[in-house]
């Protein structure tokens, strides 16, 4: 019963506000599957004061434009395919060559590395990424239940404010609608996603829109995991 109840409320909660703001969440489909591409890690090398990153990318190609079969545009990137680099959850760096540079904190960094396509949606194969951790300090288990928040990020203008995508990265778990979920807070609107894949929102007013991802059991309940919640702002301008 109190999983009837949960749902309720939810929905509840995301008519009330599509009322108001008509905020709408979709599956993104028409994006290349990319099954087998990989990313190693070949070496992590520490100079002058930077670390140096180098990886081996295998059936994927960085720089290139990535075809789709939705016929509608999503803020993309004219340097194409690249490396998402998140620390600790923070925002990512885009990097469009498999060696780069990266100056990080002293203290204990967690890093994410994954594929993603030129519009940035994330390739989600069990090989596409990268986790580990660089630094001093305490260290924490990275074999924990992750999310991490990829899209959307920065400021968006023009015709890109009609259809954001919003993507994550999910680490150590699978969420279905017996399990794990991503409940995704876009203003006042609550979305309970169980599926693993890349939406799109529709309906944002301009101005700041804040973002909150939590990564939740079947419950209905936060899982006690680092990084667990994730919040953004973002700014749409006309």
């Amino acid at each position: 019963m109190k999983n009837y109840i949960f749902f309720f409320i939810i929905s509840l909660s995301v008519l009330s506000c599509d009322n108001l703001t008509k905020i709408r969440l979709t599956k993104l489909e028409g994006s290349p599957a990319y099954e087998t591409a990989k990313l190693k890690n070949k070496s992590i090398n520490f100079n002058d004061k930077e670390y140096l990153f180098q990886f081996d990318v295998i059936d994927y190609e960085l720089g290139k434009q990535t075809e789709k079969e939705f016929s509608f545009d999503l803020a993309n990137s004219a340097k194409g395919q690249h490396i998402h680099f998140i620390v600790n959850n923070g925002p990512y760096s885009a990097f469009y060559s498999s060696e780069f540079n990266k100056k990080l904190e002293e203290s204990n960094n967690v890093i994410l590395a994954f594929l993603s396509r030129s519009y940035h949606e994330s390739v989600k194969n069990p090989n596409a990424f990268f986790l580990t951790q660089i630094g001093e300090g305490k260290k924490i288990d990275l074999t924990k239940d992750f999310l991490f928040y990829s899209r959307p990020k920065g400021v968006y203008k023009g015709k890109d404010t009609e259809k954001l995508l919003l993507d994550f990265y999910l680490v150590n778990t699978n969420i279905s609608p017996s399990g794990n979920k991503v409940k995704a807070t876009i203003q006042d609107a609550e979305f309970i996603i169980d599926e693993w894949a890349p939406y799109y929102i529709e309906g944002l007013p301009k101005g700041e829109i804040s973002i909150k991802l939590e990564l939740i059991d079947e419950k209905g309940e936060l899982i006690d995991t680092p990084f667990n919640p994730s919040k953004r702002t973002i700014l749409l301008e006309d």
